[in-house]
């Protein structure tokens, strides 16, 4: 990746809010948006950056950002090619230097109006602040309905109650961003990450506008990736550091098959004198029986990857907020020397 209008005082300078914005083939956005965006960002009072990220765009994209990038407030990242709306996220967090962190659509369906209000919500104590569009301006039965049902679904298995998942257009605090990686889709997961981190958590709505040049890069087919996504979320946020469960859950419930087909297969063979190799009985028991087992071994496995992750980087399954009354650092600390005697 390339990165455009930096320099070495720009990295180490601290600002207030950090927008960022994920890009692929936006090229007649650019200008619009950074000509309400700029203005938006002024009227807020704080030092702010802008940091496009460019998915590896193929309209000239790259060579529009080269150009608003002439105003230094502006940061562009490029990638090499298009790696998803995720990654581009990811590539911002990294990048920037905002304590706020305001991720944005680059259609200009997000109002840049609707920023101070994120941020000053953020003010009242929350972590995190995530836009809801109420009166949403796409297609309904392409793209409304499916998020609706798909909010549905994310919030009743997650725990996380939003309206509104997919609004990109959200306010972080910048600790609520560190300590895990994004993948895959999971950029409109990371409010169930933050959550896990336990963060206060708020919504309120933002304004949407009808797209005006280009198109959406989204479909239906992103409904199965978010039902899959949202499966490794599941996983990630309650078994991470104890995987045994879920596979030792799903061992017993096998087993636990095979025990009743073992019974069932026992009934009729005493009382209606069927014989064992007439049904499928005794096949379900063995299967059962080995699918049991290796779940367990498997959880076993897990655990011990688990714990090879954690202690090899050093890593810690829980996070500190703040102490009171420490004057050191804590066991295990790299800064810590400990005296011997």
């Amino acid at each position: 990746m390339t990165l455009l209008c930096t320099s070495s005082a720009m990295e180490t300078d601290v600002v207030a809010v950090s927008v960022l914005i994920p890009v692929y083939n936006e090229v007649d956005n650019i200008a619009p948006l950074c000509g309400r965006l700029l203005p938006a960002l002024e009227g807020t009072g704080r030092s702010f950056e802008v940091i496009f990220v460019n998915d590896g765009s193929t309209d000239g994209t790259e060579e529009e950002l080269r150009r608003v990038a002439a105003d230094r407030r502006i940061r562009v990242i490029n990638f090499r090619r298009n790696v998803g709306q995720t990654a581009a996220m990811m590539a911002g967090i990294d990048h920037a230097r905002g304590d706020i962190i305001v991720p944005m659509d680059g259609d200009l369906q997000n109002d840049p109006l609707d920023i101070a209000l994120l941020v000053g919500k953020l003010d009242e104590g929350y972590d995190v602040v995530s836009g809801w569009r109420r009166d949403r301006q796409d297609g309904f039965a392409t793209r409304t309905l499916p998020s609706k049902l798909a909010n549905k679904l994310i919030s009743s298995i997650s725990g996380v109650h939003l309206n509104d998942y997919g609004c990109t257009l959200k306010a972080y605090r910048r600790e609520m961003l560190q300590g895990y990686r994004l993948y895959g889709e999971m950029h409109r997961f990371v409010p169930i990450y933050a959550h896990w981190q336990g963060a206060r958590l708020t919504e309120m709505p933002v304004r949407h506008h009808p797209r005006r040049y280009g198109k959406s890069k989204y479909g239906l087919e992103r409904v199965l990736k978010v039902v899959l996504d949202l499966v490794v979320v599941k996983f990630l946020t309650q078994y991470e550091t104890k995987p045994i469960y879920i596979f030792g859950f799903s061992g017993a419930m096998f087993m636990g098959l095979a025990f009743f087909a073992g019974l069932y297969a026992l009934y009729l063979k005493v009382v209606d004198g069927v014989s064992f190799i007439s049904t499928p009985l005794p096949l379900l028991v063995t299967l059962g029986i080995i699918t049991g087992v290796m779940c367990i071994l498997m959880g076993l496995l897990a655990e011990l990857l688990v714990r090879i992750y954690f202690e090899s980087q050093g890593k810690s399954h829980y996070t500190v907020k703040g102490t009171i009354n420490f004057d050191e650092p804590p066991v295990g600390s790299p800064s810590r020397t400990d005296k011997t005697a």
